[in-house]
């Protein structure tokens, strides 16, 4: 299998080796477009649907990359991580694919549709409190008593070259130059891999960041300029919630053209927006990217603008815009 070795910062051919490897296990995802939204924004949005990805999410590319990056090892001593959902959901279908026993942490607030989907592929979850403390003191714990390898969520240059592709075959499927092209960010590793992609194929191209103001650790260290810590974050968006890594916040403090922040309200009306218009299911953290567009029209405003929709997992039976009181 062609998976990327190189544990370095990832150039142009490690990421087309990495593609060359994941293509073979992940989906080539659709790109969509909707009138009416295109209407409503003033912009030409190109949405690529990682919603249909293997797993629902981005986040299997990261997950096959790492874990075939280095499979005698992770099939000898097993593999392990801490993710709200997505990034769990992803290590526990790579390490099934692999035959590779799969111990996560997940935190205990985690959505009961991620929590259910990775017991399905047959990975142990150990809960924790919802903090990054705890998810990653349990980790650690798991590490020691068993020794299992990690595959951090976002912070692994072998996770980072994979999310990369997703952005590499989004500038090979377009029939236009992109102006802007969004990402939501948490810790950063698709973000930061869009970055990297960007810069070599597409460098006019301007790369954002999308993030709740709820959790806007990223965007308060774009603007300083120096690493602030997500603090208690409160927002609908669970897989936006973790802070940057070292890894991920130098690229993008180096490549990004900027983060935006969006409130709770614009996450939810986007999210409602794309189920009604579009009539594909996404989970909040993707409606973040289309919030920060809605929110800058004037930025917006006639621009060729892609939006890498990260993933679909929500529980149906909690959505944010139904009435809990009834």
């Amino acid at each position: 299998m062609n998976f990327s070795k190189d544990l370095n910062s990832p150039a142009l051919e490690q990421i087309k080796k990495a593609y060359e490897g994941i293509r073979k296990y992940a989906h080539r995802t659709p790109l969509m477009s909707s009138r009416n939204i295109n209407s409503i924004t003033g912009a030409n949005i190109i949405f690529k649907c990682e919603n249909f990805q293997r797993g629902g999410a981005f986040k299997i590319r990261g997950a096959l990359n790492a874990v075939y990056s280095n499979l005698d090892e992770h099939r000898r001593y097993g593999i392990t991580t801490h993710s709200s959902g997505n990034h769990a959901q992803a290590v526990a279908i790579a390490g099934s694919m692999a035959g590779i026993k799969v111990h996560l942490v997940m935190p205990e607030t985690s959505p009961k549709v991620k929590i259910n989907a990775v017991r399905s592929y047959g990975a142990e979850i150990e809960f924790c409190k919802p903090t990054l403390k705890d998810r990653e003191r349990t980790m650690d714990r798991l590490i020691a008593d068993n020794g299992y390898k990690p595959i951090h969520a976002y912070n692994d240059i072998r996770v980072i070259t994979g999310q990369a592709t997703a952005s590499l075959e989004f500038f090979e499927q377009l029939d236009c130059e992109l102006d802007y092209l969004i990402t939501p960010v948490g810790g950063g590793g698709l973000l930061s891999g869009t970055c990297l992609t960007s810069s070599y194929v597409s460098p006019d191209t301007k790369i954002i960041g999308a993030e709740p103001e709820m959790a806007n650790d990223a965007y308060l260290s774009f603007k300083r300029k120096q690493f602030v810590p997500a603090k208690s974050p409160k927002t609908i968006a669970d897989g936006l919630r973790t802070s940057l890594g070292s890894l991920t916040f130098p690229v993008i403090l180096d490549k990004a053209s900027d983060i935006l922040v969006t409130g709770e309200n614009s996450i939810i009306d986007s999210m409602k927006l794309i189920w009604e218009r579009m009539k594909i299911v996404i989970e909040p953290s993707s409606a973040v990217a289309l919030a920060v567009i809605i929110d800058n029209p004037g930025m917006f405003k006639n621009k060729n603008t892609g939006v890498i929709i990260t993933g679909g997992n929500v529980d149906l039976m909690n959505l944010p815009w139904i009435d809990k009181k009834q």
